[in-house]
């Protein structure tokens, strides 16, 4: 008789590295959901790259405007020298757009990390605690998403840097609205969670065995609620991109000098369209739609995979499993229709 041990099946090791976040939905992931989870993550990656070797891949810098040949000149078409050609302001379009991609990034960074942060431990200790300053911090809350983001952004801009915004002034300024808007949604999230787990029975034999609050917040209950906050941080960080690009339209972003920014360069192409002069508005247009798509995308897939309901239905129709049973000759026909 052979052993057990030779019968069992053989034991398969996961590499460390099919295990990463990304990496493993990307396994689980079929069809279209995998296309548009690759797609996200290719733009998602080239928008970093850009941001990170931005001193590299920019042929100029963001407010240089002559080399060594003398003055770029204004509103210059595509050529050898630009091959995006230069906006109103004598500035070369492709090296603004690469470099209002760090700006970007910079933004996302700050707002997403703070409003994690902040968020994450009101609601910890909302969910937790619950009682009257649950409802205190639900109600704020709540009141908070009556202020559009945008417009807190222009105050806070006006208020920091008096509308003329440096470049860490008007990061901070269009960081700071976007925080105060993304906290009750990371909070919400977290206290939903919370509530759930704190009844589970590993956090009750906690409390028998004389654990405190501290020590059953952070090793018990936080790590198990959080698992859910990447899919809102890569919409969030779509979302904070078009309040950027929507604050510098608007003429209370950053200023050229100081560092480029995608929505400011729009705000200066608006005539030059009306001229028939089309490069100095389609590009940073174009890096805000790709870059909005390539993390939405990435949000939307994980999205997807991280909801059972989902997840099947993108896998399709289950087989019905063969029980042996013969049906009547009418319904079999009717099966097979």
């Amino acid at each position: 008789m052979a052993d057990a041990t030779e019968l069992a099946p053989p034991t398969v090791r996961r590499s460390w590295w099919t295990r990463l976040p990304v990496v493993s939905q990307l396994r689980q992931s079929i069809g279209l959901q995998r296309g548009m989870l690759i797609a996200g993550l290719v733009l998602a990656a080239i928008f970093v790259l850009a941001a990170v070797f931005a001193p590299l891949l920019a042929p100029y810098g963001y407010s240089q405007l002559r080399d060594a040949a003398g003055t770029f000149g204004a509103q210059q078409p595509p050529s050898a020298e630009h091959l995006l050609g230069t906006t109103v302001g004598g500035y070369d379009v492709l090296s603004r757009v690469i470099w209002g991609s760090r700006t970007a990034l910079l933004v996302i960074v700050v707002a997403v990390t703070a409003s994690i942060l902040v968020g994450v431990l009101l609601g910890l200790i909302s969910g937790y605690f619950g009682g009257w300053l649950d409802r205190v911090l639900v109600m704020i809350a709540d009141a908070i998403y009556a202020f559009p983001s945008l417009l807190l952004a222009i105050v806070l801009a006006i208020v920091i840097s008096g509308g003329q915004s440096s470049m860490w002034g008007g990061i901070f300024a269009a960081a700071l609205s976007i925080t105060v808007i993304f906290i009750p949604q990371y909070l919400r999230v977290t206290r939903s969670e919370v509530i759930r787990i704190k009844s589970e029975a590993f956090v009750e034999s906690a409390r028998v065995i004389g654990a405190g609050h501290v020590r059953i917040m952070t090793r018990h209950v936080l790590r198990n609620s959080t698992r859910t906050l990447p899919l809102i941080l890569t919409l969030n960080a779509s979302e904070a991109i078009l309040t950027l690009a929507g604050l510098g339209f608007l003429g209370f972003g950053i200023e050229p000098t100081a560092a480029a920014e995608w929505g400011y360069d729009l705000n200066k192409s608006l005539s030059d369209v009306t001229a028939g002069i089309w490069w100095t508005s389609i590009f940073p247009g174009l890096a805000i739609v790709l870059v909005v798509l390539g993390l939405t995308l990435v949000g939307e897939s994980l999205n997807d995979l991280a909801d059972p309901r989902l997840r099947k239905r993108a896998a399709g129709p289950e087989p019905v499993e063969d029980l042996g049973v013969e049906l009547p000759a009418g319904q079999q026909e009717g099966e097979q229709r």
